[in-house]
């Protein structure tokens, strides 16, 4: 029986000495994990402001060269002499709408722009009104976007007055600078076909603007 007590207390002490030097050891702490969260803006709604920038008008004369009664692929396009480039200022309003759809935003906008792009002694290039639809990836308070629409252009040729329709393309960049201000760029091509206003005349232009939105 004393055995049995001895060898009871033995192992209550051992456990005992166990317990207390375990007490006695440094805690183990982990680390939470961090999941790093990127900030985006809610792009939806409503915004206007305007745009300025710099335009180059490129004009040409149709001839029918084949005489196949088409101006087509198989003529050559001459320019008065050479050729005939405008370059001047542009500028203007917009309007439009956004739609967040997470990753991607959609949107619609109409502009209207002044143009101050003469073309020589054949006339210039008086204004641009464009309808845009626009794709963007969102990067967060960065919007990266392309660009396709419709195009009217009014110019002065000859002392008369003239306007043509065509289609507009290119890429943009919009930056959410603070809740309601968005800075950005647009590069934008636009054709105005080989028959401006039934002058016999292909027009284009590129535009390059910085763009300055108010969202509501």
């Amino acid at each position: 029986m004393k055995r049995l007590v001895t060898t009871t207390a033995l192992t209550l002490f051992a456990g005992a000495g166990t317990a207390f030097a375990g007490s006695l050891a440094e805690p183990v702490v982990t680390p939470p994990v961090l999941t790093p969260q990127v900030a985006s803006a809610d792009w939806t709604g409503a915004y206007a402001g305007i745009q300025l920038g710099y335009g180059n008008l490129n004009v040409a004369n149709q001839i029918d060269r084949d005489g196949d009664g088409d101006v087509d692929g198989d003529d050559e396009t001459f320019a008065f002499g050479g050729g005939l480039d405008g370059n001047g200022a542009i500028g203007g309003a917009h309007l439009g709408y956004m739609w967040d759809f997470g990753n991607y935003v959609a949107g619609a906008e109409l502009d209207y722009n002044a143009a101050n792009i003469d073309i020589g002694s054949v006339g210039e290039l008086d204004s641009v009104a464009r309808a845009k639809l626009k794709l963007s990836y969102d990067m967060g308070d960065t919007l990266v976007y392309g660009v396709l629409g419709a195009a009217k252009a009014d110019a002065t040729i000859g002392g008369n007055d003239f306007s043509e329709n065509g289609y507009v393309a290119g890429f943009g960049v919009d930056y959410l600078v603070s809740e309601n201000v968005v800075l950005g760029g647009e590069v934008l091509y636009h054709d105005f076909g080989d028959d401006f206003d039934g002058l016999d005349l292909s027009a284009d232009a590129t535009t390059v603007q910085v763009k300055m939105s108010y969202k509501f």
